[in-house]
Formats: C-alpha cells, sequence, structure tokens
C-alpha cells in the first residue's frame, strides 16, 4: 500500500491495444408509441410493478445473459439492469476506455469514489484481467474520508480490499491521501500532487477551463443528490478555483473530508454514475426527469464537458417507471 504520486512519470503513447469484440448484438430500437396509433411492443423492458416505464427510446441489449434496458433520457445516455449484471457491463466499459486512452497518450487516470468502487469486481475476471494493461493505470478519489488509510471508514480500504489488491497497478500510482495531516492539509497536499501530475502530463488538462482532466471518473450518488462530497447546502458546492476543497460537517459520519471541486469534475472527458438502490430512486428521478424545483441539487450541476453514462439498478431507477 503506497501513496507516493513523487516518482509518477509521463505518459507515452503505446502501440498495442488489447481489444475486446462484443458478441452481444444490440436488437433493433423499440417504440414506446400507444397502440393506437398502430404501434407494438417490441419486447417488454424492465418494469415497476407491472407498469411501462416513461417513453425514453430504449434499446434491448444483453449482459451476461441478461436482459438490459438501454436508452437516451434527457441527453444522458442511461442503462438499467439487474444487479448482478451491472458490474458485467462496467467492466466491459472501463476496459474499452482504458484501452483507448492507454493507446493514445500511453496511460489511463481513474478517478474512484466510495460507492462505485464494489462494482468494479469483473475486471479482476477474465476476460477483463488479460486485456488490461494495468501498469499503466493511475487511481485517484474524488472524495476521500479523512482517517487512516488502514481504517473501515476510507474509502481507499474498500477498493484496496476489493480491487486494488487483485490487480498488478503499480503501488505508486494508486495516489492516497496523507492520512497522518488535518483535512485542509490533505486537501492542500492531494491538490499539489494532482499539480505535479499534470505538469509530468500523466493527467491532461482541459483546453476550455485549464482544470485537470480526468479519463474517467467513477461517481455514486447519494439519496440527497449528493456527488462526491459535495452535499445539497454546503459552501464547497459553489467552490470554483481550488482543485481539491475539504470540510469538517459532512452530514454524516466520518465528518470530515476531502472531495474534488465541481470544476473538476466537470473537466472530466467521461463521467459513469453507478447508482443502486431503491433509496436513491428519488435523486436519480430528479437528476434525468425532474430536475431542480427549490434549488438545485449538486447531481445537477454535474455537466462534464465529455459523456456522461448512468448504469443504474432496477431499483434505483424505479420512479422512471409511471
Amino acid at each position: 500500500m503506497a501513496t507516493s504520486t513523487l516518482f509518477s512519470l509521463s505518459c507515452t503513447p503505446q502501440s498495442r491495444l488489447f481489444t475486446k469484440q462484443s458478441s452481444n448484438p444490440i436488437s433493433s430500437t423499440m417504440s414506446f408509441l400507444s397502440p393506437q396509433v398502430g404501434q407494438k411492443h417490441l419486447y417488454h423492458p424492465l418494469r415497476h410493478n407491472g407498469i411501462s416505464p416513461i417513453p425514453m427510446n430504449p434499446m434491448r441489449t444483453h449482459v451476461g445473459g441478461s436482459v438490459s434496458v438501454k436508452a437516451s433520457l434527457n441527453n444522458n445516455d442511461v442503462e438499467v439492469f439487474s444487479k448482478e449484471h451491472l458490474a458485467v457491463s462496467l467492466a466491459k466499459y472501463v476496459s474499452g476506455i482504458s484501452n483507448k486512452f492507454i493507446r493514445e497518450k500511453g496511460c489511463f487516470t481513474l478517478v474512484l469514489s466510495g460507492g462505485s468502487v464494489k462494482y468494479l469486481k469483473k475486471l479482476v475476471d477474465s476476460p477483463y484481467y488479460d486485456q488490461i494493461e494495468w501498469s499503466k493505470w493511475h487511481i485517484f478519489w474524488a472524495d476521500e474520508k479523512v482517517v487512516p488509510i488502514t481504517n473501515v471508514d476510507s474509502n481507499y480500504k474498500h477498493a484496496y480490499d476489493g480491487f486494488i489488491s487483485k490487480v498488478p497497478i503499480p503501488p505508486h500510482q494508486v495516489n492516497t491521501i496523507d492520512d497522518s495531516l488535518p483535512a485542509d492539509g490533505v486537501a492542500d497536499v492531494y491538490e499539489t500532487s494532482l499539480r505535479r501530475l499534470v505538469e509530468r502530463k500523466v493527467i491532461s488538462t482541459s483546453s476550455e477551463t485549464g482544470f485537470p482532466k480526468f479519463d474517467l471518473m467513477l461517481l455514486d450518488m447519494g439519496p440527497d443528490g449528493n456527488v462526491a462530497a459535495l452535499f445539497p447546502g454546503h459552501p464547497e458546492v459553489n467552490e470554483t478555483s481550488k482543485w481539491v476543497t475539504f470540510l469538517k460537517n459532512a452530514p454524516k459520519p466520518p465528518p470530515e473530508r476531502i472531495t474534488f471541486t465541481l470544476p473538476v469534475i466537470n473537466s472530466a472527458s467521461n463521467i459513469a454514475m453507478v447508482v443502486t438502490g431503491a433509496g436513491k430512486a428519488d435523486a436519480v428521478y430528479s437528476a434525468l426527469v425532474k430536475g431542480p424545483s427549490n434549488g438545485k441539487l449538486p447531481i445537477h450541476l454535474v455537466s462534464p464537458e465529455g459523456e456522461i453514462k448512468w448504469f443504474l439498478d432496477k431499483g434505483a431507477a424505479s420512479r422512471l417507471y409511471r
């Protein structure tokens, strides 16, 4: 378990790219038009209490032998799975993006958050494990609790135990916090480490904003619409100059945390929102359908320069059905 970023090398393009050919063709687009206009459903998608979902131009595809629903909803790429098959689709997605960036610039920068990590478990299995150049990966955290990295609350510990310890990523490319410092010092040191890696061209820079541009962020969302450690009503949501900030009064324990700011999140090349559980269904509905009402939630402010894709299980997607 190493934490230093000081010896990370710059990225250089590679001539070799591992690829995976999909064996799961997507079926034809399904119509959700009313039978009164002479249209028929080509199949019955995921349902909630027997009721059809709101129209969102879905397609069906097969993931690990299970049918999922893929849709475009208010310009968001959304896919809904049974929970056990979400990890399969996410592994294919992450593997493909990793290979793309390693081919183009010689390395891959991945940002994790607490809740998304457990769905990376399929990456340690065949065929993905053998298709990824793990030595080219650099891992970061969108948010972290200010606790020892061996503490059960540490996002790093969850990631290390369930994923990082099982793959050959060089330890100095796993960028953890300095857990000997108070929250403000942790944030300052983490931002300094990011700036050094930008100088070495390990992390790209957004030509639009000047903020670091990570290749992929895997983000979760809380029931209150929080993203990373950006919580509704907290001033950190409005931070526009820092890359990393801190808070000492998180609404749930432990109270001290650091977090990427919204400008950094929104500079990402790709964001995967990995959201599961019926307890988050209201927040998903607000983010994808209803939009803000009494003030914007942090999730309403996530608008990346690149692509955003939602990976939902049926519980989290349940309010997308009427």
